[in-house]
């Protein structure tokens, strides 16, 4: 027979036994990310958003993971925002300014990062670039325009008369356009905007260009990067030089860019993250820049633009892709 501790010790050990694995399962957390679109840019940064949950430990077992892309459509956008709110995840990570304003608006709780939004304060996805105090922070990867410009006048010196193709819709492009207005006269330069609502839209576009530009210069717009390849065609096509701000781009068939490495964007978007999922509050923790940036070259794509590159340029890239 046992004696009264023993049965006690018995049943103690029982009781961790049977504990255990739903503490293990309390230990689980969820994450849920959405996108506006897929493209590299924006893979990337999903892909480095991961890869930072599980350097910090939250592997498959450790962590509920989903993902969703809107492939392009506000009204998707909207409806995985509301969906992912009602699963209630420790962190929803938006990717690209219409997502995150689709899920800001789904919550006033649920913890939210952005990431891959140029001006989160004119999105309207926070007041200032202090901490919120709400349930918001993320990344930005807005990028100085003036230097932009000046790798524009580094690739082109004569170029005067600047393209881009862009959504109206969309407010991290309304933005780079309204500040592009204002910088190019100051540059010795102008702006001619084409409008490109779809993505079907961006090759017109860009076909509207021909002969009113010396240059078409791209930003992060969305519609813009998931057809690149039909401006592309039209750059090659005609010879007209395009230069991206994104350095994927470069790789399929801009010029140069003077860009952020989205995949270490990513990266940092998932480090804020995971300082949400160890118990810090979103609204305490400051809106965040990606600040290094390297310039990327295409020397083919430049060839059939019909632009030569010079040897200072060649020499201060950080990749040159033939």
């Amino acid at each position: 027979m046992k004696s009264p501790i023993s049965k006690w010790l018995s049943l103690g050990a029982l009781t961790v036994a049977l504990a255990t694995p739903f503490a293990a399962a309390a230990e689980t957390k969820s994450v849920a990310a959405t996108a506006i679109v897929e493209h590299p840019a924006l893979d990337s940064v999903r892909d480095g958003v991961r890869a930072a949950l599980e350097e910090a430990g939250y592997t498959d077992d450790k962590l509920k993971w989903q993902y969703q892309t809107a492939q392009g459509n506000t009204a998707t956008a909207g409806q995985i925002a509301r969906k992912f709110v009602g699963d209630r995840p420790d962190v929803i990570v938006a990717i690209a300014t219409p997502s995150a304003q689709a899920v800001v608006a789904s919550t006033k709780s649920v913890p939210v990062v952005f990431a891959a939004v140029t001006d989160p304060v004119a999105a309207q996805l926070v007041r200032n670039w202090e901490p919120s105090g709400a349930n918001v922070t993320g990344v930005s990867d807005e990028l100085e325009l003036d230097r932009q410009m000046e790798l524009v006048k580094r690739v082109l010196p004569d170029a005067t008369r600047v393209g881009m193709v862009y959504n109206p819709g969309e407010a991290n492009s309304v933005v780079v356009v309204e500040r592009l207005r204002e910088l190019l006269p100051e540059m010795g330069m102008t702006l001619v905007e084409a409008a490109a609502p779809r993505t079907v839209d961006v090759g017109s576009a860009a076909r509207s260009l021909v002969g009113k530009v010396d240059v078409i210069y791209t930003n992060t717009d969305n519609n813009v990067v998931s057809a690149y390849e039909s401006l592309v065609k039209v750059g090659m096509d005609t010879k007209t030089p395009l230069i991206a701000s994104d350095t994927d781009s470069v790789k399929r068939g801009a010029i140069a860019a003077l860009g952020i490495d989205y995949y270490q964007h990513g990266v940092q978007a998932g480090k804020v993250a995971v300082r949400i999922l160890q118990g810090e509050a979103p609204g305490s923790i400051a809106p965040q820049k990606t600040g290094e940036l390297s310039l990327y070259l295409n020397r083919s794509a430049a060839a059939a633009q019909g632009v030569t590159l010079s040897q200072e340029l060649l020499d201060s890239a950080a990749e040159i892709i033939d």
